[in-house]
This record gives structure tokens, sequence and C-alpha cells, in this order.
């Protein structure tokens, strides 16, 4: 009788934690939800976000406010989303650079593999390399030219020198060995601009970000790193074509704080998945540069951490960059 007591007991545990987990995804969200982003507005991160932003809110019924905390190599942003609240109503739209850090850094105050869940991986952002219309050099091996004629003299900006975009700058220097000044920004939107005004001449930005000036004729798209051709510059060569080697691609995945409710991990998986296989959104992902692969399952996104911790992990390593 104690024994049947017990186990109807559990069982009626079970039912009311089961209920009380549907329930809470069927009430969620009960206001506004947050998007934090590590890079200023208008970069790769901040376009995705709000895209995915606008689209899921019409779905959940609520507003996504986007919250820009830049610079710092990412470090204050990612801060600010692993001291989140992990109750359903805050996420971090990160990229590369959130694995890259751990190679580059000795120590960071958080442990991304251990204090962020992945959400849903959002797609593959290859690089581009452009340059001022000014520089005389349609194409790599002009550009290559042009910097060994002129040692020094010609600046690359990035978006910081620990950011992808700052590492490919470093790996093109090594496998070229060509000398040129390498400018770090704070955030990707500054080199953008000094570099079609002709402050800076040459830069490493994401496709994201790169595509509409490069449209509007303000940069010169000289070659990318991906393997396969970028959406809307299908005549730009990879630089892999040139160096084998040189195969980096940056990408964007949204992340929840550690503990937040699997069953909202799960809805906010779903939910952009749907987002991504609308007509309009995928034809705006395909103007934009991404390569959308799917959202991935928990199982897929730490496969690919661990794969992204080994690639980064020798790009440092090639680059001579000391962690600091």
């Amino acid at each position: 009788m104690l024994q049947s007591k017990f186990v109807a007991g559990l069982l009626a545990c079970l039912a009311f934690a089961a209920a009380a987990t549907q329930a809470s995804a069927q009430a969620w969200p009960a206001r506004p939800v947050r998007f934090i982003i590590a890079q200023p507005a208008g970069a790769g991160p901040d376009i995705m976000a709000r895209l995915l932003g606008e689209r899921l809110s019409r779905i959940w019924g609520q507003s996504v406010v986007v919250e820009n905390r830049p610079g710092g190599a990412n470090i204050p942003g990612t801060i600010a989303a692993v001291k989140s609240p992990a109750d359903g109503y805050n996420f971090y739209m990160a990229t590369g650079g959130i694995l890259l850090n751990v190679h580059t850094f000795k120590s960071l105050p958080y442990d991304p593999d251990k204090e962020l869940v992945p959400v849903a991986f959002i797609g593959k952002a290859p690089f581009v390399l452009s340059v001022h219309p000014g520089v005389p050099a349609s194409n790599l091996k002009e550009l290559i030219a042009y910097l060994k004629a002129n040692p020094g003299k010609v600046s690359f900006a990035s978006e910081g020198t620990r950011s992808l975009g700052g590492m490919m700058t470093e790996y093109f220097r090594v496998l070229t060995g060509t000398k040129f000044t390498h400018v770090p920004y704070n955030g990707a939107a500054a080199g953008l601009q000094d570099t079609m005004v002709g402050r800076t001449q040459v830069t490493f930005q994401s496709a994201t970000a790169t595509t509409p000036h490069a449209k509007a004729g303000k940069l010169r798209p000289i070659a990318v790193t991906s393997s396969k051709p970028v959406p809307g510059m299908e005549n730009v060569p990879s630089l892999k074509s040139t160096f084998p080697d040189f195969e980096y691609v940056g990408w964007y995945m949204l992340y929840a704080p550690s503990g937040t409710p699997a069953d909202i991990v799960q809805r906010v998986n779903r939910d952009v998945e749907r987002v991504l296989k609308e007509p309009d959104v995928a034809r705006k992902l395909f103007e934009l540069g991404p390569v959308v692969e799917g959202v991935g399952t928990p199982e897929s996104l730490r496969q690919f951490h661990r794969e992204e911790h080994a690639r980064w992990a020798k790009l440092v390593k090639v680059t001579g960059i000391e962690p600091q």
C-alpha cells in the first residue's frame, strides 16, 4: 500500500511538472524579449538581430528589443549576456568571435561553453577583402603587387586586433609577405566608413556588412574568404583559390544564458527556423551574404563548437598573435 501511494505521488509530481513546463511555454513571452549584441549598430550581428527580431515579434506578439554593447573585443557584450537572468527573455546574437576570444585572451571572466546555451545557428558569414575604389587594384594579384610596391604605406581597417577580421588581416600579412599598417577599430562600422572615405584603403569585413556598400560602389570587393561564391558577388574569387589554406568564415548564432528553460530554447529554435524559411527573409539573407544551413540541434551545435575551437586555435598560432 505504501509503495503504491509513493508511486502514485511520484506520477502526480511528474504530471504536474510536465503541465507546468507546457504552461510556461504557452504563456511565454509575456513581455518584451531582449537581444544583446556585442557590436555597434550597422555591424553584421546587429543587422541579423534586427531582421530576425522584427519577424519574431510578429510571431510572439511581443517586441524584440535590440541592445548594443559594443567594444572591448566583444567581451563587455558577452559578460552582459552571461549575467542576464536565465528567464527566457534574454538572448545573445553572437559571432565566431565568442570562441576566438578563448584563444586570444589568457583569462576571460566567463566560459562561453558553460555559461551560454546555443539556441539556433543563423548562418555562415563569409568575409570579404575590399578596397577603396581609389586603390589601383581590381584583383588579388594587383593588390599584392601594390602592397609590395608601397611597403608600410597602405592601411588595413579591421573591427579589432583580435576580432575575426583582425585575425584574417594578420593571416593575409603572413601568407602574402606584405607590409602594411593594421588599424583596428571598435567594431565594424567605423572601419567600413573610414575605408569608404579613403582614410584607410583596405578592409576585411563580413559579407553582411560589406554587400550594401559594394553594391553602391563605395567598396571594391577583391576576394572572399569562403570556398563558395558569395551571393551577389559570384564573380569575386576566393582567397582559397590563391592560398589553399585561407578558408575562414564567420557565423551568427543565437545563444541564451545557461539555465534558460529548455522548452523556451526549443520554442525559439523552432520559431527562428520558421522565420529563416520565410521567402522574403530568405531573399534578404541571400542579398546580405549569410549562408543559411539550418538552425541545428543541441548536439550538432556542441560538435560545431568543438570544431570551431580547433580552427581558431590554429589560426591564432599561425598568425603569431600572443594571448593578452
